[in-house]
């Protein structure tokens, strides 16, 4: 038996998430059903981080148990036949001990969360990005930003289905940054309420627009209460960077 690590890149728009689940196509079982379809055995994919419906990914983490015995190359290649037409690519392959869990044993996690501030619609970006028309000031929103950093109660920050059974996190990272027509918020930490960084951008933006100032963001996080903080922002713009380990 070899466990298998693999980094995964998905377009999340067809998919209501990673997991698996009775009302429509997940990533998991795409992945599940494309190692049985190759090799006859039926796996349990588990994956670093759970991604909502919408939510995209540039380097998804996961891994699986496999008796049948192949080189990496050949797994990865395979993996991505089986997986067509569905908008997943295998990016690596790589064997590893069976002490690796992609999720109990990664470290940390990184998402980025694109903007792209213009009045003309997206031809290109539609589903891929958040589509904001108001003028934005990523200065101001990073300025903010600044204040979610470190340890924190985010309880407003974070969702009301959320199972986590702490609503205590350490943010590493939140970074914003404007390249043209586009912003990115940079997020990292080693995990994330339900959520989390979906209304922490959500919150930003209302920076970014002038409607709120460095300290409504700090009483918002200090109420600790969902209803003072931004809205939840759309799952477009979302994608699951990396996973570190």
């Amino acid at each position: 038996m070899q466990r298998w690590k693999l980094t995964v890149e998905y377009d999340g728009r067809p998919f209501v998430g990673w997991q698996r689940q009775d009302n429509g196509p997940s990533v998991q079982q795409s992945l599940e059903e494309a190692v049985q379809r190759l090799s006859g055995e039926v796996v349990r994919v588990h994956g670093s981080g759970r991604t909502d419906a919408g939510v995209h990914a540039l380097g998804q983490v996961c891994h699986f148990d496999l008796e049948k015995p192949f080189t990496g190359l050949k797994l990865r290649d395979a993996l991505n036949f089986h997986l067509k037409p569905a908008p997943i690519a295998v990016l690596e392959v790589e064997a590893v001990t069976g002490d690796f869990h992609a999720r109990l044993t990664s470290t940390g996690r990184a998402y980025v969360y694109r903007i792209v501030n213009r009045r003309a619609p997206l031809a290109l970006d539609a589903g891929r990005a958040w589509h904001v028309t108001r003028p934005l000031d990523a200065e101001a929103m990073h300025a903010a930003a600044q204040v979610l950093v470190g340890q924190h109660d985010f309880t407003s920050f974070r969702a009301a289905l959320c199972q986590a059974k702490s609503p205590v996190k350490t943010l590493d990272r939140l970074d914003v940054e404007r390249q043209g027509d586009e912003i990115r918020v940079h997020a990292a930490a080693r995990s994330f309420l339900h959520h989390q960084v979906r209304n922490m951008v959500g919150t930003l933006e209302l920076v970014g627009a002038g409607k709120w100032s460095v300290d409504d963001v700090r009483r918002a996080l200090e109420a600790r209460d969902r209803a003072k903080a931004g809205p939840t922002c759309p799952p477009d713009g979302l994608y699951f960077k990396l996973a570190r380990y």
